[in-house]
């Protein structure tokens, strides 16, 4: 009945999720078990194959034709392995080998998770029917992916598009991948918390100091709330402007947990970015926030293996 079906993983610091999904990216089955990040790698591994083993149970599992994998990276699509930040027990981690292991020998595709999420957008969210397009999620990191003529630009490794870590202050603070000034040190949630807290915001009641509570204070005026905030969206502009510039795209969405920060971001960024895109053909660039929620990485991942499994792009 499902001809069209692929698995998909998205392995996150926080989470393992996996599903078989439909060639319209309809999620049939889904699992789930919480990421043991502080473990070692074999207990890691046993937690993507608890998921795997719940997918396999299922009987649309036989007809499964590919495993698509979006995990948080670094990732190295070349040689198939991870090297997540936040999962120290993963580093160079043979993650498609075991995963072909676990899966009876499936032909699986790995990308990084901004790739990923940028597959989902493209294919049924916020960056539909365009050609050319970056998608970023703005969270506790800053990652992003490519769609570049029409198709996904992963690149050779499945990390094209990691807009993070653009440098966009030459003398700013440094940061933790050993470079200064990127875009994420400055617009990730943390950072602008710590931003704000660093020149006198203090939290309510509650002892919120998270970049949501920042957002929450911006919009009822608080001046330095909004001033954090404003500081992350000329960083976002100047990334996305570079952007541009380098590869043409026409619209740049917004995701992840401080894209849901809404107009308190947008409005500013929108602004910045006319002070950045100023060459003709950058001028008519977008910024919108993305359509696809918390099933993006596993829509994205099994965009990825319907693409590869068919030859032929969904995204």
């Amino acid at each position: 009945m499902h001809t069209d079906l692929v698995a998909a993983l998205d392995i996150g610091g926080t989470k393992i999720a996996g599903a078989l999904v439909d060639d319209r990216g309809h999620i049939l089955v889904r699992a789930q078990r919480a990421t043991p990040a502080q473990e070692d790698g074999e207990t890691v591994m046993r937690a993507v194959e608890e998921v795997l083993g719940e997918l396999t149970v299922s009987p649309l599992w036989e007809s499964a034709s590919a495993l698509g994998i979006g995990s948080a990276g670094p990732v190295d699509a070349s040689a198939g392995t991870v090297s997540p930040v936040n999962v120290p027990g993963w580093r160079d981690y043979p993650l498609v080998r075991r995963v072909r292991a676990a899966t009876g020998g499936l032909p699986v595709e790995l990308i990084g998770d901004g790739v990923a999420i940028t597959a989902a957008e493209h294919w049924q969210g916020a960056a539909r029917g365009h050609d050319n397009a970056l998608c970023m999620v703005v969270s506790t990191g800053v990652g992003g992916g490519l769609v570049l003529g029409g198709r996904l630009h992963p690149g050779p490794t499945g990390n094209a598009g990691h807009i993070g870590h653009i440098s966009v202050d030459m003398d700013g603070d440094p940061c933790a991948c050993g470079s200064r000034g990127c875009v994420e040190r400055i617009a990730s949630g943390p950072n602008i918390a710590r931003r704000a807290y660093e020149n006198g915001w203090r939290p309510g009641p509650d002892g919120d100091t998270s970049a949501a509570a920042v957002a929450a204070a911006a919009r009822a005026g608080d001046p330095i709330a909004v001033a954090s905030f404003e500081r992350a969206a000329q960083a976002l502009a100047a990334g996305i402007a570079a952007t541009a510039t380098l590869v043409e795209i026409d619209i740049a969405v917004i995701g992840g947990g401080v894209g849901k920060a809404g107009e308190v971001l947008l409005t500013p960024l929108r602004k910045a970015l006319t002070d950045y895109a100023t060459l003709s053909f950058v001028q008519r660039l977008a910024v919108v926030p993305a359509q696809m929620g918390t099933d993006a990485g596993l829509v994205g991942a099994a965009a990825a293996a319907l693409a590869k499994g068919a030859d032929k792009a969904p995204v």
